[in-house]
């Protein structure tokens, strides 16, 4: 296991179809479902990135449901 201190490993911000993201060890093939977002370096880096654009936790699904009639919200 890893401790995040000592963890050098360089990481991908990964997006499902939900919209909703994770981090992954770049070496490792990515889960079914997931895609890579173009984001790569230290954990740091990448939880940044998450933190400026993943702003509402809920998912698409959840997200398009709530949202007023012939809109759709959008996340980059």
């Amino acid at each position: 296991m890893y401790d995040d201190e000592d963890d050098d490993r360089t990481f991908v911000v990964v997006r499902n179809d939900e919209e909703q993201y994770s981090i992954w060890p770049q070496e490792r093939d990515l889960p079914p479902g997931w895609v890579d977002v173009g984001v790569a370096g230290p954990k740091t880096v990448c939880l940044g990135h998450i933190r400026e654009v993943w702003t509402d936790l809920r998912p698409k699904s959840v997200r398009r449901l709530a949202a007023p009639a012939g809109t759709e919200p959008h996340v980059e």
